[in-house]
């Protein structure tokens, strides 16, 4: 089942889709993923919309493939001038510490119906979504263009409110998951990848895409022989060469150990998985704004520990059994999850 639907609706040779990992996802990423016969994936959701077309216009030049973009649905950002400025003022130990001005936060606005109508300017098939449903409008004016349409969801319920809105397919985001959770309804819930995927299959018609921890050719042998339709992978492919990853996020993932990661809030204000580090452990019992305010609020943090190469500051996003990741290119890390281990 896995295989037909890889080729028959993404297009691509086998049931991997490439995480659409914002930030990372370079053209050079996204058009290896899609030329190793996976599903590549644009993670616009930070991205303006023009950057969006020039993202979607590069990786077009670097392939003939099929490819995806994901998009955020934004939120209505509910933060008091109160909650900015606390949590504004529990990070200046990291400005001071990294000789960054302590300057007003410029906060930043969605172009999401933008980028809708660049998705489909550009003749982007498949368009995926995380942080909730868009609305039946955006849904119409997609499929009347035929891009297949994908939601993300972390629960039953919401994989049943996904096909509700007539989505076409759904990325069952496992507790595992590296990077930020797509929950959109209460209540907030960790469950484990192949329990979601059982306790899921039969409740919803829609083709599965399962999501959360994937890092070996046995563990997405399982996830297909337990129904779901494809796998999509994010860490395994995050240390790849062409990846946009910051050497440290690379590093410290190849050199991690069992239980290095945890969830945080601290980086954008929405719980994501990351590699431990001094700044989740600090902002612990700070004030953090909401998302995306308290992302805006971090952005100069994240961009100068990078530069300064101070990885203990970095928003390094991994999934639980980031022990297991090996390195490579984009193409030989694809072939471990096809070929078996000699």
């Amino acid at each position: 089942m896995g295989a037909l639907f890889a080729q028959n609706t993404l297009g691509v040779a086998t049931p991997i889709v490439q995480a659409p990992m914002a930030g990372v996802t370079t053209p050079e990423f996204v058009a290896a993923s899609a030329n190793a016969g996976i599903l590549g994936s644009i993670g616009a959701g930070y991205l303006t919309a023009e950057a969006t077309r020039n993202c979607i216009r590069e990786v077009k030049s670097l392939t003939d493939k099929s490819f995806s973009v994901n998009l955020f649905v934004p939120e209505k950002v509910d933060a008091s001038d109160e909650q900015i400025a606390q949590a504004h003022e529990a990070l200046k130990p990291f400005l001071q510490e990294l000789n960054l001005l302590e300057e007003p936060v410029k906060l930043s606005t969605s172009e999401f119906a933008e980028q809708v109508k660049v998705v489909v300017d550009e003749g982007v098939k498949i368009c995926s979504f995380t942080f909730g449903i868009p609305d039946q409008e955006i849904i119409s004016y997609l499929h009347k263009h035929n891009v297949y349409c994908i939601g993300t969801a972390t629960t039953v319920d919401e994989a049943i409110a996904v096909e509700q809105a007539g989505l076409d397919a759904v990325v069952l985001q496992g507790g595992e998951a590296g990077g930020h959770r797509g929950t959109f309804l209460e209540p907030f819930v960790l469950i484990p990848t192949i329990e979601l995927l059982k306790t899921t299959t039969g409740k919803i018609k829609l083709p599965i895409i399962t999501a959360g921890g994937i890092m070996s050719k046995q563990q997405m042998d399982e996830m297909l022989d337990a129904g779901a339709d494809a796998v999509q992978i994010g860490t395994a492919l995050l240390v790849a060469e062409e990846s946009g990853a910051h050497p440290l996020h690379k590093e410290a993932i190849l050199q991690s150990e069992k239980d290095v990661t945890a969830l945080t809030a601290a980086f954008s204000g929405k719980a994501a998985r990351g590699i431990l580090n001094d700044f989740m452990t600090y902002m612990k019992d700070q004030p953090i704004a909401p998302y995306p305010v308290q992302n805006d609020l971090t952005k100069e943090i994240r961009k100068e520990a990078g530069q300064q190469g101070k990885a203990e500051y970095l928003s390094m996003w991994a999934g639980k059994n980031v022990f297991l990741v090996k390195a490579g290119t984009v193409e030989e890390i694809v072939q471990r999850f096809l070929i078996e281990d000699h």
